[in-house]
């Protein structure tokens, strides 16, 4: 049985303010726009470690989705004192003759802020109205249309600088378990005696056919392998139940490959793989993966994937989140995100669902034309995922046309 979750935002830590004399207005920023990422990794790296930006607009992530895809690249700098403030890492896609410039990333982001200095103050109206306009004036000759995507309004106890910009609520939302220093108050959120007796459960049965152990790889090799092997389960699972595989193109799994080789710094990490390998007569059998992300307090989950050719009754997937969950309680972690889509899975774990919104801004005629289309499709989608049967519907029609053209990029979080 799912329980009710609070449509609340998400909120962990929040960071100060910033004093009179700190601020910094939004009418100070001059906009500059790069495109070669190196030329502000610098003061990319400063803005992406405060705690209210999204590791997803984090320097590593955004190269490594550039240099898997081979796109052109903006980097929109808000610069105010000789300080850069505001970075939009954007990438340059055409979609049906529509240049849009968009997050990299795309529907893999789980939650997106772009990146800004806690010392760039609030904007007023006004102020916003400027941004917009210098934006079009900075981006008119690289594209049609801005789509700043998954936003949510107001992330870790602040409202976010861009809100009065928002067009229109997302589709998806995201879902989160606030997490505990104690693993035991964390899971008393949830119905803790269902989950410990459903984790005594998983565990008697494995143990029963030779035990397992919980590892999370560090060598490059081991880690690769798993992502591999990951990605076969993955595509097996999903044609399992007719679904299109989202993890398929060649660039898709060429991204994922080269976050695991981004250096972390502390617990800090783009990517690390979390496992159940089996012991006794089915030594060195993998029947669960997850990928994990954290940043700060934030741990999201990116993706998992499971294999139920071996004990399928002892729920491998489920065992492995309660120890990734356990795990992130004990390193510090506040709060425990499995992202974007509606999935009872998640509605089971989590007690936040947190609503983003989509930020369109048109720069030339083509956008000007594009933008209802695309705020059309955006109502169409939430439409359909809230009618099971059509949703159904649509995925096994996306399985079909997937299988026609494997190339095609899919995702049931579209």
């Amino acid at each position: 049985m799912q329980r009710k979750i609070k449509h609340e935002e998400a909120i962990v830590e929040t960071p100060g303010e910033p004093t009179g004399a700190e601020a910094v207005r939004f009418s100070a920023l001059m906009i500059a726009v790069a495109s070669d990422p190196r030329t502000a990794e610098s003061e990319w790296r400063r803005l992406e470690n405060f705690a209210i930006n999204s590791l997803h607009q984090g320097f590593g992530w955004c190269l490594g989705w550039t240099e898997a895809h081979g796109r052109e690249f903006a980097i929109v700098q808000g610069i105010a004192k000789g300080r850069t403030l505001l970075i939009l890492p954007l990438e340059i896609v055409l979609e049906k003759g529509v240049k849009i410039a968009r997050f990299p990333g795309d529907r893999f982001n789980n939650i997106n802020t772009g990146l800004f200095d806690p010392d760039l103050a609030a904007p007023d109206a006004e102020e916003l109205l400027n941004f917009a306009y210098a934006l079009r004036i900075a981006l008119k000759d690289r594209a049609d249309l801005v789509v700043l995507d998954n936003i949510p309004l107001r992330w870790r106890g602040l409202r976010h600088p861009l809100t009065e910009l928002a067009t229109i609520e997302n589709q998806n939302r995201s879902f989160q378990l606030p997490l505990f220093a104690d693993f035991e108050a964390t899971i008393a959120q949830l119905n803790a005696k269902s989950r410990r007796k459903k984790f005594r459960s998983s565990s008697r049965k494995i143990e029963a056919i030779g035990g397992y152990e919980y590892i999370v790889p560090r060598g490059h090799d081991e880690k690769h392998a798993l992502l591999d092997l990951f990605f076969r389960q993955k595509g097996e699972r999903l044609r399992l139940f007719g679904l299109p595989d989202v993890f398929q193109p060649r660039e898709i799994r060429d991204f994922f490959h080269r976050l695991l080789d981004v250096p972390t710094e502390g617990s800090d990490t783009p990517l690390v793989l979390h496992a159940i390998r089996l012991r006794g007569e089915h030594e060195g059998h993998i029947p669960a993966i997850a990928g994990l992300s954290r940043k700060g307090g934030h741990v999201i989950c990116q993706f998992s994937s499971i294999d139920e050719t071996v004990c399928p009754e002892a729920s491998p997937g489920e065992l492995l989140f309660w120890l990734t969950i356990e795990r992130s309680c004990r390193e510090g972690a506040a709060i425990f995100d499995f992202g974007i889509g509606d999935q009872p899975y998640k509605r089971n774990w989590c007690s936040q669902e947190t609503v983003q919104h989509d930020i369109l801004l048109p720069l030339t005629w083509k956008g000007s034309m594009a933008r209802p289309l695309l705020i059309g499709m955006t109502r169409a989608k939430a439409a359909i995922k809230r009618n099971p049967d059509l949703y159904s519907a649509l995925q096994r029609w996306r399985a079909g046309q997937s299988l026609k053209k494997p190339e095609t990029v899919t995702s049931d979080s579209g």
